[in-house]
């Protein structure tokens, strides 16, 4: 999996590139797509933990090969809940 990090749109001081990758590297991360019409290239949503277990939410794109991050930032209490929900239904 390879990241385009070139003119980040964000601040990658809050969450660096390597924790971002981390969890796109989570085996239980959750990749979706938005239920909303969005421009010219699909936005995807990605839940995932770092190999601390820092829980992430990103927005990307991707055109199979690259990965480019276009929002990335700690998940919130309520997304945590949705990652762990999820992760518990598959489970079962």
């Amino acid at each position: 999996m390879e990241f385009d990090w070139l003119d980040c749109p964000f601040d990658l001081r809050v969450l660096p590139p390597r924790e971002i990758e981390e969890s796109f590297e989570d085996p239980f991360n959750l990749r979706l797509l938005p239920d909303f019409p969005g421009g010219t290239a699909a936005r995807y949503f990605c839940l995932g933990r770092t190999s601390a277990g820092r829980g992430v939410f990103s927005v990307f794109w991707t055109d199979g090969k690259k990965y480019r991050v276009v929002a990335a930032r700690p998940m919130t209490p309520d997304e945590s809940a949705f990652y762990e929900r999820k992760n518990a239904e598959a489970a079962e």
